[in-house]
């Protein structure tokens, strides 16, 4: 078992509810500063949901952190520009100044979290679902268990059942558009000639409102998210209505092809959770528990992973728990919250479209360094 910072004494306990991205972080985090953690998922085995994902400079120093950066970086790519067209013309291309960030399949990221965590010997069980918890370190499972711990970490998604069990205070906004996210053969060869290890956001508004995100994973594997409002029933349709989004994107069809064939394909519209407060007692909320976000910055993940890895350092400080989780709070929120409003201003004016818009506000997140604890990247 390698790089667990072993203490004189009785090791804490961990109990953390949700092994998705946010979870995982935590629960590597806390192993490594020498934490007894058990992770619950509530499937039958631990498995990404979702199609692909960007991390930016702030996500990737979390993979550094937690010693999963090597894996993550085989298989994945930086596109060299992000461009946006409107109409099918292009409009703007940015390079961020040179900040680091990298396209990659969800399942890709989250296997690299799971091998990291199985080394480190985190206790992972499966069919395991929080149903409640309480402040004074209290976890109750599906079965009517009670498990106690030194803390409780909710990562259990948007629907948290920890969250709401405890009645963190909320509001939650459903937005008008929505995505279904795909993942498909890159189909470089059929597609032609173009920059096609770009990221592209291809947007229309007429003669009705489409958007293409083109990323590509790497050599393989092509990340589309095609967006369209809820009220349009073609463009919100799975599995996708071929017809409909090759009329408009016409240069894509071998891979529109393809992502008509996946039945299992769905549509989301985005979905924002804003709380009082992420802590109570002995309990700390982390990602789309605590702060679910519109992707418009691409930041949902990247911030869940940043706070969750935060968690163990203010938990390092020597003060109380309830203390710790407090001073965490305090210390990381501020930089969520804003990329949390921004986002969902940006996806509210469908302002992505205008071009050149990952301003510094924008990048604010993407640029704060959480081993270091400062933004580290020039704007």
């Amino acid at each position: 078992m390698a790089n667990v910072n072993k203490t004189p004494g009785k090791a804490r306990r961990a109990e953390v509810a949700g092994g998705g991205f946010a979870g995982l972080t935590a629960a590597i985090a806390l192993r490594q500063n020498g934490w007894d953690v058990r992770l619950h998922e509530k499937s039958s085995e631990l498995r990404a949901f979702g199609a692909g994902i960007y991390l930016w400079h702030n996500g990737l120093r979390v993979l550094e952190g937690l010693g999963a950066l090597d894996e993550v970086l085989q298989g994945s790519h930086t596109p060299p520009t992000y461009e946006t067209w409107m109409h099918n013309k292009s409009v703007s291309k940015e390079t961020f100044n040179g900040l680091p960030w990298r396209i990659m399949t969800r399942s890709h990221l989250h296997d690299a979290l799971v091998n990291r965590a199985r080394a480190l010997g985190v206790d992972i069980s499966v069919n395991s679902e929080a149903v409640a918890a309480d402040p004074e370190g209290r976890l109750t499972l599906q079965t009517g268990e009670v498990l106690e711990a030194d803390l409780i970490v909710g990562a259990d998604g948007v629907a948290s059942k920890v969250r709401d069990s405890i009645g963190f205070k909320q509001d939650r906004w459903i937005s008008k558009d929505g995505l279904i996210r795909l993942i498909v053969p890159r189909k470089k060869k059929e597609l032609g000639h173009g920059e096609w290890d770009n990221t592209i956001d291809m947007w229309n508004f007429w003669p009705r409102v489409q958007r293409i995100l083109y990323s590509p994973c790497n050599e393989n594997e092509l990340y589309l998210g095609l967006m369209a409002p809820a009220a349009d029933p073609r463009g919100s349709s799975v599995p996708i209505d071929l017809e409909v989004w090759v009329e408009m994107f016409p240069f894509l069809e071998p891979c529109l092809v393809e992502a008509a064939k996946l039945k299992t394909a769905r549509y989301d519209k985005y979905e924002t959770t804003k709380l009082d407060s992420w802590t109570r007692g002995k309990v700390a909320l982390v990602g789309d528990a605590a702060h679910a976000m519109c992707p418009a910055l691409a930041q949902g993940a990247g911030c869940a992973m940043v706070n969750a890895f935060s968690l163990s350092q203010d938990l390092e400080a020597g003060s109380s728990v309830e203390d710790a989780l407090v001073a965490w709070e305090k210390r990381i929120r501020p930089i969520t919250d804003r990329c949390q409003a921004l986002s969902g201003d940006y996806a509210a004016n469908r302002s992505l479209s205008k071009g050149n818009m990952f301003t510094p506000a924008a990048l604010e997140a993407a640029r704060y360094d959480p081993l270091r604890r400062v933004f580290s990247w020039p704007q």
